[in-house]
This record gives C-alpha cells, sequence and structure tokens, in this order.
C-alpha cells in the first residue's frame, strides 16, 4: 500500500467518520480518490491533513480545497442522488467536483481563475470523470446554461446572500455552503416552489470564495 493510500483512509477514519458521515457512498468515494493529484506537486504531502489546502499557482491568487470534514459532511447534507444535476461553486483544482461525481449524474464546475479551471478539467479527463463540465464563471455567477440542478455546493464560504445561485436551484434543489456573514456555519438552503428555506448545520470556517466577498464598507 503506498503512502497516500494510507494517508487517504487515516483521513477517513480520523477526520471523517467521527464526524457523523455515515453514507458509505462518500466514504467510498473519498477512499477511492487520490487527493493528492489536486494538489500541486510540493504540497501534495500535506494533501490529507486537516486544513484548507492552499492549491494556487506561485503569484496567483489563494484558492483552496476545503477541510475534508467540512466537505464530507456538507456533501451528506446536499443528499445528492445518483441522477441528480449538482453544482460545484468555486471547484478550485476538481477534487470536490471529483467527489461528487462519484455520486451523482451529472456536474457542472465553475472556477473563477481561467488556469486553474483548466487544470481542474484536465485532472477530471485523466481521472475518466467525463460526466463533469468545468467552465470558467466567477463564483457569484453560477452557470445558469446548465440549471436548474438539484443540488449546489461551495467550494468555500461566502459573506453574501448568493441570490443569483439561488435562483438556479429546481424545486426541491439543495443549496450546501458555509455562511459568513456573523459566526460561520454551514448552512443548507432549499428550494420549495416559490420559498426559500435555509436550517444551520454545524459551525465551521473556509476561505471566503472570490466574488463572494462582503462589499467593502465606504470609509469618510
Amino acid at each position: 500500500m503506498s503512502d497516500f493510500s494510507t494517508a487517504r483512509g487515516k483521513m477517513v477514519d480520523g477526520q471523517v467518520r467521527p464526524s457523523d458521515v455515515t453514507d458509505h457512498r462518500i466514504i467510498d468515494a473519498m477512499l477511492a480518490l487520490p487527493r493528492e493529484v489536486f494538489v500541486p506537486e510540493d504540497r501534495r504531502a500535506l494533501a490529507y491533513l486537516d486544513l484548507d489546502l492552499d492549491v494556487s499557482e506561485k503569484g496567483a491568487p489563494k484558492r483552496f480545497l476545503i477541510k475534508p470534514m467540512v466537505l464530507a459532511k456538507m456533501v451528506q447534507a446536499a443528499d445528492i442522488k445518483s441522477t441528480d444535476n449538482v453544482l460545484v461553486v468555486g471547484c478550485a483544482t476538481g477534487y470536490t467536483a471529483a467527489l461528487v461525481a462519484k455520486l451523482a449524474g451529472r456536474v457542472t464546475a465553475t472556477e473563477g481563475d481561467k488556469a486553474l479551471a483548466a487544470k481542474a478539467a484536465g485532472i477530471l479527463a485523466t481521472l475518466g470523470l467525463g460526466q463533469v463540465s468545468v467552465v470558467n464563471a466567477a463564483a457569484s455567477e453560477g452557470a445558469p446554461a446548465s440549471a436548474p440542478y438539484d443540488a449546489i455546493i461551495l467550494e468555500g464560504a461566502t459573506e453574501v446572500v448568493p441570490e443569483l445561485l439561488y435562483r438556479q436551484l429546481g424545486d426541491q434543489g439543495r443549496l450546501v455552503g458555509v455562511f459568513a456573514m456573523s459566526t460561520p456555519r454551514a448552512m443548507l438552503v432549499t428550494h420549495s416552489h416559490a420559498d426559500f428555506g435555509d436550517r444551520p448545520l454545524f459551525d465551521a470556517s473556509a476561505p471566503i470564495l472570490p466574488g463572494l466577498e462582503r462589499p467593502a464598507a465606504f470609509v469618510f
């Protein structure tokens, strides 16, 4: 067994299972996916640690893969079915999109950094995950051309209500992400007919997605 395979098992057994993640599909997918290939070579030793992992290239804006435990709990809360059409917002190098592709029927992933979007598309293709489409688009925009979505997952936090993303949810659709307007919490937003409801899932932190920051306050 390789060192990465061992680390993958320890990640699942030490971070994911103890956090009430019981969906065997998520556990099996995390055990199968080589998270290290989504990480720059000089940081691959960090691929399975309990942290938000910087995967940006030198000199580029910071982009992260969020903590495995936070991701697993959010994906479980999204209740993804094998026929679902899912949007992953701010996919960075594509790990979350790959994980969701193991559960869903169709996946669209957005990434605002053009070079990173191309890298994600290349990794996903190499892994044979052709059902994932990577779109170079700002986090706030989503991907309306492939809507409506049964589920939307934010690969990071938002400091604003992402109204354009809400509009891309289908009826009975679910959006999951870390909302950092005050106390950062993972939230589940549901769409039923013309109404949206939300409920807190668990306290969590994650890097803010570019484009979903709080507007700068005016200073006299």
